[in-house]
C-alpha cells in the first residue's frame, strides 16, 4: 500500500465475534490509517489492544455522522486518512458509514471498502435455504411502519434476511407467521463465529415452539424463504 495511491477513506470490516476473522490487509490498513473512525471506541479500542495496534480513535455513530461528515471530509482534503470501522461486520451495513462514503465521493475522494466478516452471509449459507437470489432486509422498523414493510415482502419469492434483537424475535417470528404462513421455512443464526454459535432451522411454527422454551441471547440473523412462485 503506497503513500501516493491509497484512498482517502478505507472501510475496514472487523471480526463478528471470532477475532482470528480480521485480515492481515485489515491489519495493515488499521496500522497505517492517521485515525480511525470507531462506532463505539470503546468496542474498537479492545480488538485494537488484541492486534497491538496504536491509531488515533475518533468517535463516529449514528448520533453524531451527520454534524461529522462535513469536518471529516474537509480533514480529508487537507491530507489525512481514514479507516472506518463498526463494531463488528462491515460498516455501512445496518451500521453508520453510508453517509461519510457518499460525501467523500461526491467531494471527489477516494474510497475503498475491504472484504472481510459480515453476519448475513454466513447466516445464509448456513440456512440451507436457496441464495442463488436473495433480499436483505436489515432490522424492521421497530414500530411505525413495520407491519406495512412485513406486508409489502408477502410477495417477494427470494430468500429474506433480516437482523433482530434477541427481545423481538419472538414477536417478529409471530408476524412474520401470519403474514407469511406458519409451514414458511426459515432458520435463526445466533452467536456467529463464537463458541455458542447455534443454528435452529425449520418452519416458522416449529421456531416459534423453539423459542418459546429456549431463552435467547447474542446477535440474531434470520433468513426466510421466499414465496413459492408456484403457490
Amino acid at each position: 500500500m503506497s503513500e501516493t495511491s491509497r484512498p482517502n477513506l478505507y472501510i475496514v470490516p472487523t471480526p463478528i465475534g471470532n477475532l482470528k476473522d480480521i485480515t492481515y490487509r485489515a491489519v495493515e490498513v488499521l496500522k497505517q490509517a492517521d485515525v480511525i473512525l470507531a462506532e463505539d471506541t470503546r468496542t474498537s479500542g479492545i480488538l485494537l489492544k488484541h492486534l497491538e495496534i496504536s491509531r488515533p480513535l475518533q468517535s463516529y455513530h449514528i448520533f453524531n455522522e451527520h454534524k461529522a461528515v462535513e469536518k471529516l471530509v474537509s480533514r480529508m482534503k487537507a491530507g489525512e486518512y481514514f479507516a472506518l470501522v463498526s463494531d463488528a461486520g462491515t460498516p455501512a451495513i445496518s451500521d453508520p458509514g453510508f453517509l461519510l462514503v457518499r460525501a467523500v465521493l461526491e467531494a471527489g475522494l477516494e474510497v475503498q471498502c475491504l472484504p472481510g466478516a459480515t453476519a448475513f452471509v454466513p447466516a445464509l449459507v448456513n440456512s440451507g435455504l436457496p441464495n442463488d437470489r436473495f433480499v436483505f432486509e436489515g432490522f424492521l422498523p421497530h414500530k411505525k411502519g413495520r407491519k406495512t414493510r412485513i406486508e409489502g415482502l408477502m410477495e417477494e419469492t427470494r430468500t429474506m434476511i433480516f437482523y433482530e434483537s434477541t427481545h423481538r424475535i419472538q414477536k417478529t417470528l409471530l408476524q412474520l407467521s401470519e403474514a407469511f404462513g406458519e409451514d414458511r421455512q426459515a432458520c435463526v443464526s445466533r452467536e456467529l463465529t463464537k463458541l455458542h454459535e447455534e443454528n435452529v432451522r425449520g418452519s416458522l411454527a416449529e421456531l416459534i415452539e423453539y423459542y418459546s422454551t429456549h431463552p435467547v441471547k447474542g446477535e440474531i440473523v434470520l433468513v426466510v424463504a421466499g414465496k413459492n412462485p408456484k403457490a
